[in-house]
Protein backbone atom coordinates (compact mmCIF):
# COMPACT_ATOMS: atom_id res chain seq x y z
CA UNK A 1 0.00 0.00 0.00
CA UNK A 2 1.47 3.33 -0.80
CA UNK A 3 1.82 6.31 1.69
CA UNK A 4 -0.27 8.77 1.82
CA UNK A 5 1.19 12.20 0.19
CA UNK A 6 2.38 14.69 2.79
CA UNK A 7 2.09 17.74 1.92
CA UNK A 8 5.22 20.36 2.27
CA UNK A 9 4.92 23.68 5.03
CA UNK A 10 4.29 26.66 3.81
CA UNK A 11 7.37 27.85 5.56
CA UNK A 12 9.57 24.93 3.45
CA UNK A 13 7.38 26.18 0.22
CA UNK A 14 8.48 29.31 0.70
CA UNK A 15 12.27 28.39 1.83
CA UNK A 16 12.26 26.46 -1.63
CA UNK A 17 10.43 29.37 -3.62
CA UNK A 18 13.04 31.69 -2.40
CA UNK A 19 16.25 29.43 -3.49
CA UNK A 20 14.35 29.28 -6.32
CA UNK A 21 13.97 32.77 -6.80
CA UNK A 22 17.70 33.38 -5.74
CA UNK A 23 18.86 30.54 -8.23
CA UNK A 24 17.10 32.52 -11.25
CA UNK A 25 18.49 35.83 -10.48
CA UNK A 26 21.97 34.74 -9.98
CA UNK A 27 21.41 32.90 -13.57
CA UNK A 28 19.37 35.99 -15.32
CA UNK A 29 22.73 37.96 -13.82
CA UNK A 30 25.11 35.41 -15.24
CA UNK A 31 23.85 35.01 -18.60
CA UNK A 32 22.81 38.33 -19.27
CA UNK A 33 25.34 40.84 -17.74
CA UNK A 34 24.31 44.30 -18.25
CA UNK A 35 21.22 43.28 -20.05
CA UNK A 36 20.01 41.95 -16.55
CA UNK A 37 19.60 44.76 -14.72
CA UNK A 38 16.08 46.13 -15.70
CA UNK A 39 14.66 42.81 -15.03
CA UNK A 40 16.63 42.61 -11.95
CA UNK A 41 15.26 46.07 -11.17
CA UNK A 42 12.11 44.96 -11.76
CA UNK A 43 12.46 41.65 -9.37
CA UNK A 44 13.23 44.48 -6.80
CA UNK A 45 10.45 46.53 -6.98
CA UNK A 46 8.18 43.35 -7.01
CA UNK A 47 10.00 41.99 -3.45
CA UNK A 48 9.47 45.54 -2.03
CA UNK A 49 5.91 45.31 -3.01
CA UNK A 50 5.56 42.40 -1.33
CA UNK A 51 7.67 43.35 1.95
CA UNK A 52 5.81 46.44 2.37
CA UNK A 53 2.01 44.91 1.70
CA UNK A 54 2.60 41.94 4.47
CA UNK A 55 4.47 44.55 6.81
CA UNK A 56 1.28 47.13 6.36
CA UNK A 57 -1.32 44.27 6.85
CA UNK A 58 0.54 42.12 10.19
CA UNK A 59 -0.01 44.55 12.33
CA UNK A 60 -3.58 45.37 10.93
CA UNK A 61 -4.12 41.55 12.00
CA UNK A 62 -2.55 42.38 15.43
CA UNK A 63 -5.01 45.00 15.79
CA UNK A 64 -7.80 42.53 15.27
CA UNK A 65 -6.29 39.81 17.16
CA UNK A 66 -6.13 42.10 20.53
CA UNK A 67 -9.90 41.88 20.56
CA UNK A 68 -10.08 38.44 20.77
CA UNK A 69 -10.57 35.91 23.52
CA UNK A 70 -6.58 33.76 23.82
CA UNK A 71 -7.58 30.81 23.02
CA UNK A 72 -10.54 30.97 20.89
CA UNK A 73 -11.20 29.81 17.80
CA UNK A 74 -10.60 33.11 16.61
CA UNK A 75 -7.76 33.82 18.14
CA UNK A 76 -6.36 30.55 16.85
CA UNK A 77 -7.26 31.41 13.46
CA UNK A 78 -5.48 34.89 13.82
CA UNK A 79 -2.42 33.05 14.87
CA UNK A 80 -2.43 30.72 11.67
CA UNK A 81 -3.00 33.98 9.86
CA UNK A 82 -0.27 35.81 11.16
CA UNK A 83 2.36 32.81 11.07
CA UNK A 84 1.64 32.14 7.51
CA UNK A 85 2.05 35.46 6.24
CA UNK A 86 5.64 36.34 7.87
CA UNK A 87 6.73 32.68 6.79
CA UNK A 88 5.34 32.39 3.62
CA UNK A 89 5.19 36.96 1.88
CA UNK A 90 7.38 38.58 4.33
CA UNK A 91 10.19 36.78 5.02
CA UNK A 92 11.10 35.53 1.60
CA UNK A 93 10.34 39.00 0.24
CA UNK A 94 12.65 40.72 2.67
CA UNK A 95 15.24 38.40 1.66
CA UNK A 96 14.73 39.02 -1.95
CA UNK A 97 14.59 42.83 -1.50
CA UNK A 98 17.91 43.16 0.53
CA UNK A 99 19.70 40.32 -2.45
CA UNK A 100 18.76 42.01 -5.01
CA UNK A 101 18.76 45.74 -3.86
CA UNK A 102 22.35 45.07 -2.67
CA UNK A 103 23.30 43.34 -6.21
CA UNK A 104 21.64 46.82 -8.10
CA UNK A 105 23.14 49.19 -5.85
CA UNK A 106 26.73 47.80 -6.14
CA UNK A 107 26.11 47.12 -9.93
CA UNK A 108 24.92 50.45 -10.84
CA UNK A 109 28.00 51.85 -8.59
CA UNK A 110 25.87 53.86 -6.24
CA UNK A 111 27.11 52.90 -3.05
CA UNK A 112 29.26 56.53 -2.91
CA UNK A 113 25.69 57.94 -3.00
CA UNK A 114 24.63 60.08 -0.36
CA UNK A 115 20.90 59.17 -1.13
CA UNK A 116 21.63 55.46 -1.04
CA UNK A 117 23.48 55.33 2.29
CA UNK A 118 20.27 57.51 3.53
CA UNK A 119 18.08 54.34 2.07
CA UNK A 120 19.76 52.07 3.40
CA UNK A 121 19.61 53.58 6.79
CA UNK A 122 15.95 53.20 6.43
CA UNK A 123 15.64 50.17 5.14
CA UNK A 124 17.99 48.63 8.14
CA UNK A 125 14.70 50.57 10.26
CA UNK A 126 12.21 48.37 8.21
CA UNK A 127 14.25 45.44 8.46
CA UNK A 128 14.70 46.16 12.57
CA UNK A 129 10.19 46.39 12.46
CA UNK A 130 10.29 43.48 10.85
CA UNK A 131 12.06 41.94 13.56
CA UNK A 132 9.94 43.13 15.84
CA UNK A 133 6.88 42.34 14.14
CA UNK A 134 8.55 38.78 13.94
CA UNK A 135 8.83 38.29 17.75
CA UNK A 136 5.07 39.74 18.10
CA UNK A 137 3.94 36.67 15.80
CA UNK A 138 5.94 34.61 18.55
CA UNK A 139 4.43 36.34 21.25
CA UNK A 140 0.90 36.15 19.80
CA UNK A 141 1.00 32.36 19.17
CA UNK A 142 1.90 31.84 23.09
CA UNK A 143 -0.95 34.26 24.17
CA UNK A 144 1.74 36.46 25.46
CA UNK A 145 1.02 39.94 23.82
CA UNK A 146 1.68 42.94 25.89
CA UNK A 147 0.21 45.76 23.43
CA UNK A 148 -3.39 46.87 23.25
CA UNK A 149 -4.82 47.73 19.71
CA UNK A 150 -4.32 51.12 20.26
CA UNK A 151 -0.44 51.06 20.21
CA UNK A 152 -0.64 48.16 17.40
CA UNK A 153 -2.41 51.20 15.89
CA UNK A 154 0.64 53.05 15.90
CA UNK A 155 2.83 50.51 15.11
CA UNK A 156 0.75 49.93 11.76
CA UNK A 157 1.88 53.59 10.73
CA UNK A 158 5.72 52.80 10.94
CA UNK A 159 6.20 50.57 7.98
CA UNK A 160 4.19 53.55 6.05
CA UNK A 161 6.59 56.52 7.15
CA UNK A 162 9.71 54.39 6.54
CA UNK A 163 8.55 53.86 3.20
CA UNK A 164 7.59 57.19 1.65
CA UNK A 165 11.06 58.28 3.12
CA UNK A 166 12.83 55.45 0.90
CA UNK A 167 10.47 55.99 -2.17
CA UNK A 168 11.53 59.63 -1.67
CA UNK A 169 15.16 58.87 -1.74
CA UNK A 170 15.33 56.14 -4.06
CA UNK A 171 13.02 58.32 -6.89
CA UNK A 172 14.02 62.44 -6.26
CA UNK A 173 17.67 61.17 -4.97
CA UNK A 174 18.01 64.80 -3.12
CA UNK A 175 22.11 63.95 -2.20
Amino acid sequence: MAEPRTEASPGKRAGVALAATGALCLAVAALAGDAAYPWLKAGHVIAVISWMAGMLYLPRLFIYHCGAAPGSETSETFKVMEQRLLRVIINPAMVVTWALGLWLAWRGGHFSAGWLHAKLALVLALSGVHGFFSAAVRRFAEDRNTLTARQWRIWNEVPTVLMIGIVLLVVVKPF
